[in-house]
């Protein structure tokens, strides 16, 4: 039997393939092969889209212990970590003392009691018997103010959080809602009362970067509350960014000129 020659056409056009070794770049290379050079490969960009700095330090007590409504856009950009999970702090809602939505309206009650602490403790409650909703208590002991976080995007542990959703995606869907976030994190109401700023456990990370341009809106689903309650522009967003939950249209650029 005769050898075939080690320059035969299906070995030369094998040599002409880029050398790619990720899966998104196989997969690529093989579609531009079969489609006609008219037609652009389009390629997602492989997970995480964003990365956490070994540098990154804890944000100190005081950092929380001011009025909610100062504290939320502060918190845009920040990290949130629970063991191999790190995800990136999107959007978020200010609940202020005084406030017919805030869960502090009514006084100290045995479930409303985290809110009444130190700024800096997460404040985690049942909504509708089903959703984790994630707080972080600001200003002074006392007060009765915190910070509800609305989305966040994937940085590391992105198979945590699909097991904990139970959705094998990588889009915004994942993560655009408090319930999502809590889900994600693997909290339960047994995380009240923990602080933020020591390692272990939960943690409140800085983020290296300050976030240049956020969108600002009305809260979510506070219909029961106040009519200048509901119409407060207290939710806060990062601007740019897919990872918030809906409503968008009524998210606007943040101004000097804002209601406070």
């Amino acid at each position: 039997m005769k050898t075939p020659p080690r320059g035969s056409k299906r070995v030369d056009q094998e040599s002409d393939l880029p050398k790619v070794t990720t899966p998104v770049a196989l997969r690529a290379a093989r579609e531009k092969k079969h489609c006609s050079k008219a037609r652009a490969v389009r390629v997602r960009p492989e997970y995480p889209l964003t990365r956490i700095s070994p540098e990154m330090k804890l944000m100190p007590p005081e950092f929380f212990q001011i009025d909610a409504l100062d504290l939320a856009p502060r918190l845009l950009g920040k990290f949130l970590r629970r063991d191999d999970v790190v995800l990136r702090i999107t959007e978020v809602e200010a609940y202020r003392p005084n406030d017919s939505a805030c869960h502090g309206r009514s006084g100290v009650t045995p479930r409303t009691a985290p809110i009444f602490g130190p700024g800096g403790h997460a404040y985690v409650y049942l909504c509708y018997g089903l959703h984790m909703m994630l707080n972080i208590v600001a200003d002074k002991d006392g007060v009765g103010a915190a910070v509800l976080i609305r989305s966040c995007s994937p940085v590391t542990g992105l198979e945590t959080i699909q097991e904990r959703r139970g959705q094998k995606i990588d889009k915004p869907l994942l993560l655009n809602g408090p319930g999502k976030v809590g889900q994600a994190l693997g909290l339960s109401t047994q995380w009240s009362h923990h602080p933020l700023y020591s390692p272990g456990g939960l943690e409140v990370l800085d983020g290296g970067e300050d976030v240049e341009k956020v969108l600002v809106g009305p809260r979510v689903g506070i219909d029961y509350a106040l009519p200048e309650h509901v119409n407060a522009l207290w939710r806060f967003a990062i601007a740019n960014t897919p990872w918030i939950s809906a409503p968008k249209n009524t998210l606007k650029p943040l101004t000097s000129t804002h209601s406070s």
